[in-house]
C-alpha cells in the first residue's frame, strides 16, 4: 500500500520527467559546421546559455504539470495533460528539424504551432492551478525569443536558401 507521500512523490518524478523528454531531441541532433556557418540576429546569446535554461524551463514545466495534478481531476485532468503531451512533442522535434535535417523554415513552423500549443497548455493549468499556470510563463516567453531567433537565422540567410535547405546525402 503507498501512502499519500509516495504517491506525491511517483507524481512528481512521472510530471518532471516527462517534461524533461524534449531534450532527448537536442541530444540527437547537435548544432556542428552548418550551424555555426549561419548568420545570426543581434541578439543570439552565447551557445552555452541554451543548456541552462532549457534545464530550468524543463524543470518549471514539470513541476507546473505536477501542481495541475495535484489541483485537477478527472476529464480536466486528462485535457489539460493531452495539451502538456502535445506542447512537448512540437517541442521535441524542434532540433531535429532545425539541427538535424537543416531546415530552419520547417523548425518556425514546428515552433508556431508549439507557441500556441504552450499557451493553451499555460491557460488549461492555470484554470486550475495560478501556480502551474505561473511556472509556465517564463517557458512562454523563451518560446517568443526563439521565435526571433529562429526567425532571424531564416531571414538572415535567406539568399543562402538555408530555408529550403535539404540535408546532405
Amino acid at each position: 500500500m503507498t501512502t499519500d507521500r509516495q504517491e506525491k512523490a511517483k507524481q512528481l518524478l512521472g510530471c518532471t520527467g516527462l517534461a524533461f523528454l524534449p531534450a532527448l531531441g537536442a541530444v540527437v541532433a547537435q548544432p556542428g559546421p552548418w550551424y555555426q556557418a549561419l548568420k545570426k540576429p543581434p541578439l543570439q546569446p552565447p551557445s552555452w546559455v541554451f543548456g541552462p535554461v532549457w534545464m530550468a524551463l524543463y524543470l518549471m514545466m514539470g513541476l507546473a504539470h505536477y501542481a495541475f495534478v495535484r489541483e485537477s481531476t478527472g476529464e480536466k485532468r486528462r485535457r489539460g495533460t493531452l495539451f502538456q503531451v502535445g506542447q512537448l512533442a512540437l517541442n521535441a522535434a524542434w532540433s531535429p528539424l532545425f539541427f538535424g535535417l537543416k531546415r530552419p523554415g520547417l523548425a518556425m513552423a514546428d515552433l508556431v504551432l508549439l507557441m500556441m500549443a504552450a499557451r493553451k497548455t499555460q491557460r488549461e493549468f492555470g484554470k486550475a492551478s495560478p501556480v502551474a499556470g505561473k511556472l509556465l510563463l517564463p517557458y512562454l516567453a523563451w518560446l517568443c525569443f526563439a521565435a526571433y531567433l529562429n526567425g532571424g537565422i531564416c531571414w538572415l540567410n535567406r539568399k543562402r536558401n538555408v530555408v529550403a535547405e535539404l540535408p546532405a546525402r
